[in-house]
């Protein structure tokens, strides 16, 4: 379609050139123009429209080498970018004119320029932001070259480096500050200024300035550290200090005003609280001196304190034999402060089993009070629930006490195996002063048991022999016997009377099985009850005697008596 119409152009250019030189001729004609003037007229305007071609023509060939040079140059740009930004190269498409292709290229310029300088103001930015943190943090800069184009990849690289430096810094700067924190602390409890330039720069209140590098994070540690460790010796140093002290106060019986006046020291530990607890203790130690007897008796008052609770048996206290020395000097008290350090540092030593033994004597105690009290019969005259609680707590002990000892078993059986050696209470195995504790019990409880046994069957005995047990009237009577004796009321006391007849009587061993048997509760009551009648009680015995030797007279051989008297010897 374009090609027709430039066709018609040049067609109709053709024609009215023609028309125009037509016109011409008619007018040279109408003028008079001779033949050669108008030839020559004729040439000048042919040469002037071929002249006019010819420029034209020239123009445009000079705009089509103007844009192939310019397309060309856009392409090597285009490329060389594409390269540094590590982007696909430019590709242009098929079948654009020129004209077309020019303004491509300048487009994609444009857009490959735009990346550029993107990417280099963000290196820019990167690199004065690394160069901050580097001057901070005292590191070396990221490596990458700022005069050529970063890629994306440099790019995200960049940042993510400089992220974890910001991170680090910010560590850093939060580290330096807390123990900056705790070493103006420090300084001010040691009463110390800085006397170097680094710790000058550690106190400056500019935090900013302050150089975060490894170095001198290392050696702000160090500083703390060594300020730490004098702090603690100065506290440690005051803590032994107070110690004594207290020891020399409570030895020396120190009023109580003195000790208030120097309640101000008791805490700190700053150097005026150092020599004021110093020149305390120096003061002390004059008085100690002074008074070495009661000093020297305060500190054994001590020792024996520490021996209880370190178990110590006889042998071991009079293994210390200065503690029995009364000659009081310097070098008594001094070897008894020894003995009082040793005492410690061993109790100290073995505190957690010293206190579980010290739990099971205390749970031991308890259980065999506990005990005592549930064997005493005046206990039913309880009153508010004390009997059911006892009772309970007893229970409780006795099952918690074989737990405990298992316990401190295994706690001994570790600390065995671990020193090498075996510990020992009162110069004895633990467990086997359990074991003697739990038999001697059993056997008290034993022995209680046969003494019970053996007061009862003496009162039988006695009964039996001195007729004043009562007894409980049967329904039946044996024959040969009389009814018994009715209780009578003398001065208001009740008294009871035992027939002479009931021993004399015909009745064999029978009567003796029924007369040891256990008295009832009532029976037991009366047992100490005497009767009355104005010094008739010889008479009683008397009558007792004659009733014995009739029953002997009477029983072939003395049975009946030789058969209560195997069985008395039976319980």
């Amino acid at each position: 379609m374009s090609d027709s119409k430039c066709e018609a152009h040049a067609a109709e250019s053709v024609a009215y050139l023609n028309r125009a030189l037509i016109r011409l001729q008619d007018i040279w004609e109408e003028i008079g123009i001779p033949e050669e003037q108008r030839l020559q007229r004729t040439n000048d305007v042919h040469k002037h429209i071929k002249g006019l071609l010819d420029l034209m023509i020239a123009e445009e060939e000079e705009l089509k080498k103007r844009l192939m040079k310019n397309i060309e140059s856009c392409q090597e740009e285009l490329n060389k970018l594409c390269s540094e930004l590590q982007l696909p190269p430019f590709e242009e498409e098929e079948g654009c004119t020129m004209l077309q292709v020019e303004k491509n290229c300048r487009t994609r310029l444009q857009v490959m320029r735009g990346h550029k300088k993107q990417r280099m103001e963000e290196l820019k930015g990167l690199t004065a932001k690394d160069s901050e943190l580097c001057d901070i943090l005292c590191t070396t800069p990221f490596c990458i070259d700022h005069e050529s184009i970063p890629t994306l990849n440099q790019l995200e690289a960049y940042r993510t480096y400089l992220d974890d430096l910001t991170k680090e810094k910010e560590r850093r700067h939060d580290e330096f500050v807390s123990m900056k924190r705790e070493i103006i602390s420090c300084m001010d409890d040691l009463e110390r200024h800085p006397e170097t330039s680094f710790e000058a720069d550690v106190m400056c209140e500019d935090e900013e300035e302050f150089c975060l590098s490894t170095d001198n994070i290392v050696a702000l540690k160090l500083l703390l550290s060594q300020l730490q460790e004098r702090k603690a010796e100065n506290e440690l140093l005051c803590s032994a200090l107070r110690t004594k002290i207290h020891e020399l106060w409570d030895r020396l019986q120190s009023p109580q005003e003195e000790r208030e006046a120097l309640s101000e020291h008791m805490t700190k530990s700053k150097k005026k609280n150092i020599e004021a607890l110093q020149a305390e203790v120096k003061r002390l130690e004059v008085l100690k001196m002074q008074s070495l007897k009661s000093f020297i008796e305060a500190v054994r008052a001590e020792i024996a304190l520490l021996w209880e609770s370190c178990y110590y048996s006889h042998e071991q206290k009079h293994a210390f034999l200065p503690y029995h020395d009364d000659d009081f000097t310097e070098e008594l008290l001094n070897r008894h402060e020894a003995e009082v350090s040793t005492l410690k540092t061993y109790f100290e030593d073995h505190k957690e089993l010293f206190q579980g033994v010290t739990k099971w004597h205390e749970n031991w105690t308890l259980y065999l009070e506990l005990d005592r009290k549930a064997n005493d019969p005046m206990r039913f005259n309880n009153r508010g629930g004390n009997l059911l609680k006892e009772e309970k707590q007893r229970t409780d002990l006795q099952k918690s006490l074989p737990k405990l000892e298992k316990s401190l078993k295994a706690q001994i059986d570790n600390w065995e195996e671990e020193h090498g050696k075996e510990f020992l209470v009162n110069e004895q195995k633990f467990l086997e002063y359990v074991q003697q504790q739990w038999d001697h019990h059993h056997s008290e409880k034993e022995k209680e048991k046969l003494d019970r046994q053996m007061k009862k069957s003496k009162q039988i005995q006695e009964d039996m022999l001195y007729g004043t047990s009562v007894r409980t009237p049967s329904k039946r009577r044996l024959a040969g016997t009389t009814t018994p004796g009715k209780v009578r009321r003398l001065n208001g006391t009740s008294t009871f009377t035992t027939p002479t007849s009931f021993l004399s009587s015909g009745m064999g061993g029978t009567m003796c099985q029924k007369s040891i048997q256990k008295p009832p509760l009532s029976a037991s009551k009366s047992l100490g009850v005497k009767t009355p009648g104005h010094g008739k009680t010889p008479r009683a015995l008397d009558r007792n005697k004659e009733n014995l030797s009739h029953l002997n007279r009477n029983t072939p051989s003395g049975t009946l008596r030789e058969s209560c008297r195997r069985l008395l010897n039976q319980m």
